[in-house]
């Protein structure tokens, strides 16, 4: 019989695809029409994706914890239903600050829902199978960049200066919806089947009581997750500017249709899907610092690609070589979190090390907004990209050999 454990990691793709593929990502595809549509400025096209960052920040870390203490499919069920709600609501926007709040109010949703569920594995694998099981859950990310590039283009255009909203009713509707299916199926741990953890049993930390205070206490005095946060932290600043003005630049910058734009976001896409399951297992074989060290550094050639090749073959090129590596360093850091605090306090050491990389993502759009209103090209912020991904190369040669 197939063990629990796999349909807990492939409902965990569901929820990912929901949570940060639709709930976050999605945002890049419909961004370019939502600007002319509420006539605004990149500064503040940026300044909207940084409010989803801080929600997701301020739930990433609460949530973690929360889940540790009354358990990952609750939070992350209601969770899931708050994304689908504020993603219809944001169909509704008149002015920058609605598009703020709405945005604001689906990061937390996300935040709510994306980070336990990436801690989810550690309490139904062992640590051999922890980093691939992690990279299925992961693999939702770039499944929901592939719908969203291939679905809402098509909707976009079907409905003409209206289409945006229509894009993120859709997008509400289907997570409300599909929230159910994932409470359905979710469980937070092994004992709830009365099985053991998939690959062997394992003494956990924390104990079987977990209260918000001690799961604190566990995680802050970990010297290896602060060192794991300040890594995360150059992704989070990184991927983030790309991502989110990616269509943006092929179609405001380089003339690229919407249409083209959307299916170089797909390819990127579908590259991605299943970055996570094979640089998880490349985590589970030769260490969790050096899988982030060649994530990093192959992230930095993707930039320096979309900085300096500008063409069709260029942008391609870009897409496919960011989608090999793209989330890859989530799933390794999830994975990391687990080994260092054990399957119970998974969810509460992966938000602390989240809080980190929330403070990059925050800082991410609305620095590299600001940039192109200043230079009047995108081209710079993907240099500094490229040059914050390397440094996060750097900062994982000092990460533990083996947790």
């Amino acid at each position: 019989m197939i063990h629990y454990a796999w349909i807990v990691a492939f409902t965990g793709t569901l929820v990912t695809i929901l949570a940060h593929g639709f709930g976050r990502m999605s945002y890049s595809v419909i961004l370019p029409s939502m600007k002319d549509g509420l006539m605004l400025s990149y500064t503040q096209l940026g300044s909207i994706a940084t409010g989803n960052f801080i929600g997701y920040l301020s739930l990433a870390i609460i949530g973690g914890f929360l889940a540790a203490r009354f358990g990952i499919r609750r939070v992350v069920f209601i969770s899931l239903l708050v994304i689908g709600v504020s993603l219809f609501l944001t169909g509704l926007a008149h002015s920058f600050l609605f598009a703020f709040l709405m945005r604001l109010i689906t990061g937390a949703g996300n935040g709510g829902s994306y980070v336990p569920i990436m801690a989810l594995p550690a309490a139904w694998f062992a640590v051999k199978r922890r980093g691939l099981a992690t990279g299925i859950v992961s693999g939702g990310i770039g499944a929901g960049l592939f719908f969203s590039g291939i679905i809402l283009p098509p909707i976009i255009a079907s409905f003409g200066n209206e289409g945006w909203r229509y894009a993120w009713f859709f997008l509400g509707i289907a997570v409300f919806l599909l929230a159910f299916l994932c409470y359905a199926f979710l469980r937070n741990h092994p004992k709830e089947k009365g099985i053991f953890i998939y690959g062997g049993e394992e003494e956990e930390k924390g104990g079987p009581n977990v209260t918000l205070f001690s799961a604190f206490k566990n995680v802050v005095v970990e010297a290896e997750l602060w060192k794991l946060g300040s890594v995360y932290f150059m992704f989070g600043f990184s991927y983030i500017i790309y991502l989110t003005f990616f269509v943006a630049y092929l179609t405001k910058e380089m003339g690229v249709s919407s249409l083209s734009a959307g299916r170089i976001f797909a390819i990127l896409g579908i590259f991605s899907i299943f970055c996570g399951v094979i640089y998880g297992w490349i985590s589970d074989v030769l260490g969790r610092r050096y899988g982030l060290m060649i994530a990093y550094l192959t992230l930095a050639l993707s930039y320096f690609v979309f900085a300096f090749w500008k063409d069709y073959t260029g942008f391609y090129v870009s897409a496919i070589v960011f989608g090999i590596a793209s989330f890859s360093i989530p799933t390794i850091m999830a994975a990391a979190s687990g080994d260092t605090v054990g399957g119970r306090l998974a969810p509460a050491g992966l938000g602390f090390i989240t809080l980190f990389f929330g403070i990059g993502q925050a800082l991410g759009p609305l620095i590299g907004g600001w940039i192109k209103d200043a230079t009047g090209t995108f081209t710079y912020a993907f240099i500094l990209c490229a040059a914050v991904s390397l440094l996060g190369a750097a900062g994982s040669f000092f990460l533990r050999k083996k947790t």
